[in-house]
């Protein structure tokens, strides 16, 4: 097993397993996105289902998840927020799945969701995945609102990846980021997870294995420059 991983190592192991192994991009994300289904499932929640989805390959695999979920006979209501960013490819794939397959997603004013959120209860379930590991700098609009709307909602709240806003690399928010419940983390943990103050955010961290083997991963690992902490 590999420790953890600085947010250019998890750029760089979802490229090598790519271009090296031949795995497809979308085959990783519908694996991860498999992962945080059988958390949800775990967690057992008797009330609805929100999916906060970003333009990014974060956004992406929260637009998988409402397809699986919906496989499981699970709605969930799906918000799509750009913040005027182009879709990833993985991102818009999964997008035009959904919207063939007829499971709505809506992309509404900032104002409907914090609205919306309002509304949910302590046996609702929100699935974080607007940003990603790759955020650098503060948390901007819309997603800062809508962030904001997260916290002060009364839902359970489960994050992809890493919590919206969270540095991965240092543990610590990028001016406003999601407290999340419970945070299914992919490959391996994050370097900033490690981090005592972390854990505010991230709530109980699982770590969702995607396809690429330990074995691969632990020679991977072993590259110059590469030293996993």
């Amino acid at each position: 097993m590999i420790g953890s991983l600085t947010c250019v190592q998890v750029r760089q192991v979802d490229h090598d397993a790519v271009t090296e192994l031949g795995l497809p991009s979308l085959l990783l994300m519908e694996n991860a996105a498999r992962g945080v289904c059988e958390a949800v499932v775990r967690m057992g929640l008797p009330g609805s289902v929100t999916i906060l989805a970003g333009p990014g390959n974060n956004g992406g695999d929260g637009l998988a998840v409402a397809r699986l979920l919906a496989a499981m006979a699970i709605p969930a209501k799906v918000f799509l927020i750009r913040g005027g960013k182009s879709l990833s490819k993985d991102a818009a794939e999964n997008l035009d799945f959904l919207l063939k397959s007829g499971v709505p997603v809506s992309e509404p004013e900032t104002s409907f969701i914090a609205s919306h959120l309002k509304k949910v209860s302590q046996n609702d379930l929100l699935i974080d995945a607007l940003l990603g590991t790759g955020i650098r700098g503060s948390v901007r609009t819309p997603f800062l609102e809508v962030i904001q709307a997260v916290n002060e909602s009364g839902a359970k709240v489960l994050a992809v990846d890493v919590p919206s806003g969270l540095d991965c690399d240092l543990g610590m928010p990028c001016g406003v980021c999601v407290r999340a419940d419970r945070t299914v983390t992919f490959v391996a943990r994050k370097v900033g997870f490690l981090v005592s103050d972390a854990q505010e955010f991230t709530g109980e961290v699982e770590v969702c294995h995607i396809g690429i083997p330990q074995e691969w991963l632990i020679r991977w690992s072993q590259r110059p420059g590469q030293v996993c902490p």
